[in-house]
């Protein structure tokens, strides 16, 4: 596959969050993170679990999450951030306070 190149960092930053779940996924593993897959499933209102597992694995590659796999009976899996996944999380900071101010607005948008 031929390396991807950006126009800009914005278009560099979308393509790694891409999607409706990653922000979030994000925010709730920056909120309570390390957690584990159930955790993380209840902590993501919506998300099916086959869609939480394919955005893992997207960040998982993409080195946004760590996965620590806990070698016990029963198998116990962790997701984390990473340090490149926090600094995301961190310029996402400023988007969310912006939604949480403009959040009546934006509900009434027909």
């Amino acid at each position: 596959m031929a390396k991807r190149t950006y126009i800009c960092g914005l278009d560099a930053a979308i393509a790694v969050m891409g999607g409706k779940w990653k922000g979030l996924i994000l925010f709730a593993l920056g909120e309570g993170g390390p957690l584990r897959f159930g955790e993380l499933r209840r902590s993501v209102p919506g998300i099916s679990e086959r869609i939480l597992i394919l955005q893992l694995r997207e960040m998982e590659a993409s080195s946004l999450v760590h996965r620590e796999v806990y070698h016990q009976v029963p198998p116990k899996v962790e997701y984390s951030l990473t340090e490149f996944g926090s600094s995301l999380n961190a310029a996402l900071a400023p988007l969310g306070e912006w939604g949480e101010e403009h959040m009546e607005r934006i509900e009434a948008i027909p």
